[in-house]
C-alpha cells in the first residue's frame, strides 16, 4: 500500500512493535512519535510494563535489561525475525533500539515529568501533550447535579471499562464518604444499572466530557494511562492511579516520582482504599501544588504544533526552525542536522 500510493515519509508510534522494519525494507525516511509512554529500549529507565521503581545502581540497570529482554520477546515472533532477516536488517530484536528512526523520536510526556534517562539518543524529544480538545465528539452530561462538592473524577480507560467489579469497588469507596461527589465513566460495554445500587453522591454515566469535567474535578481516579494523566495534569489535578497492563505501571511510577498523587497496584483494590486514597489527595496540598506546576509547563508549549513543526524539519519539508525559545538550543541543533543522514544510516543497518 505504501508502495503503490507513492508514500515518501512515516509517521509511526513505537507502540505497533517493529512497524519500523517495513520503512527500512523499503528505504522510506520516518519517524517515531510516541502516543503512549515511549519505549525505553536502553536500559537506563524500568520498562514502563512494570512497577519498578527508578534506580540508577548497576543491579537495577541489570535489571532493567532483563526487563527489556522479557518485554520484547511478547512483542515479536518468528515471523517478525523471518521478515527481518529477507530485507537484510539486522536481526537482534532483544535490544531493538535501533529500530527507532535516526531522524527523530517523538514523545508527547513534559520533559519535567520524566524520569532522569541520559541514555536518551540526541533525536529524541520531549514535547508535551498533544491533545488540544478538537474532534472530540459533543457527549451530553447532567451538569445540574453537580453539587459543588469536591468532584471525583474515574474513568478506567477502553481495556478496563468493561468490568463491573473494578467500577462497583470505586463505588463503593467513594460512597462512604457524603461530603464528596463521584462521576464514574464506565465506558459503553456495561449499563450503569450492573453497577448496582448508585449512592446518592454518585452520577455515573457511560461516556463523559473528560477535558470538561477535569477543570471541575478535585482529584481524577484512573488507570494511569498517558493521555488521562496528561488531561488531569494540565488542568491542575492530583491522581489517585491503578495501573493495570500495558504502559500504566511506569505511567504510575512517574506519578509517584513527582509527587502528582498516589498510586494503588489493581492486586490490592479494595473499597476501603478507595475510601481513603482520594481523600488523602484533596486533603494534601502537595499533590494539588505539584499538579498545578505542570499545568503551568503544560500551558506554556503547544505539544502538537511542536511535534508537527518536528516532523516537518526533520522530513525536509520545511527550513525555518521552531521558536528557539520553546525548542531549546539542544533541539534547535539537532533539527539543523542533514536529513540525508538517515538514509546513511538504512545503508549500514542493510549492510549489517
Amino acid at each position: 500500500m505504501v508502495e503503490r500510493a507513492g508514500v515518501e515519509a512515516l509517521i509511526l508510534d513505537p507502540i505497533q512493535f517493529f512497524v519500523e522494519l517495513g520503512a527500512m525494507k523499503l528505504r522510506i525516511p520516518y519517524i517515531d512519535v510516541s502516543t503512549a509512554l515511549y519505549i525505553d529500549y536502553w536500559g537506563y529507565t524500568p520498562p514502563g510494563i512494570y512497577d519498578w521503581s527508578h534506580e540508577t545502581t548497576p543491579e537495577a540497570l541489570a535489571r532493567n535489561q532483563e526487563g527489556i529482554v522479557r518485554a520484547t520477546r511478547l512483542t515479536y515472533n518468528e515471523g517478525i525475525r523471518a521478515y527481518a532477516r529477507e530485507a537484510g536488517l539486522k536481526t537482534d530484536l532483544d535490544h531493538p533500539a535501533w529500530v527507532f528512526s535516526k531522524l527523530a523520536y517523538i514523545t508527547q510526556i513534559p520533559k519535567a515529568f520524566d524520569l532522569e534517562n541520559p541514555l536518551l539518543p540526541p533525536q529524541f524529544h520531549y514535547t508535551g501533550p498533544f491533545h488540544d480538545g478538537n474532534g472530540r465528539p459533543k457527549v451530553d452530561f447532567p451538569w445540574d447535579r453537580l453539587t459543588g462538592e469536591p468532584l471525583i473524577y474515574a474513568s478506567m480507560g477502553t481495556i478496563m471499562n468493561g468490568r463491573a467489579d473494578v467500577f462497583r469497588t470505586i463505588v463503593a469507596g467513594v460512597a462512604k464518604h457524603k461530603d464528596t461527589q463521584l462521576v464514574p465513566s464506565i465506558g459503553g460495554q456495561l449499563d450503569p444499572k450492573q453497577i448496582g445500587p448508585v449512592p446518592s453522591n454518585a452520577i455515573i454515566v457511560n461516556h463523559a466530557p473528560q477535558l470538561e469535567l477535569l477543570k471541575k474535578a478535585a482529584v481524577c481516579n484512573a488507570h494511569a494511562g498517558l493521555n488521562t494523566v496528561l488531561e488531569s495534569l494540565a488542568q491542575g489535578v492530583p491522581q489517585v492511579a491503578i495501573p493495570i497492563t500495558l504502559e500504566q505501571p511506569g505511567v504510575a511510577t512517574r506519578i509517584a516520582e513527582k509527587n502528582t498523587g498516589l498510586t494503588l497496584p489493581f492486586t490490592k483494590l479494595t473499597s476501603d482504599r478507595l475510601a481513603t486514597l482520594p481523600r488523602e489527595v484533596f486533603n494534601n496540598p502537595v499533590y494539588r501544588d505539584n499538579a498545578r506546576k505542570f499545568q503551568h509547563i503544560i500551558s506554556k508549549t503547544n505539544g502538537l504544533s511542536l511535534a508537527a513543526d518536528i516532523a516537518e524539519r526533520s522530513f525536509g519539508v520545511r527550513e525555518e526552525l521552531p521558536d528557539s525559545n520553546i525548542v531549546g538550543e539542544r533541539t534547535a541543533g539537532i533539527l539543523r542536522a542533514d536529513h540525508k543522514l538517515h538514509s546513511q544510516e538504512l545503508d549500514e543497518t542493510a549492510g549489517r
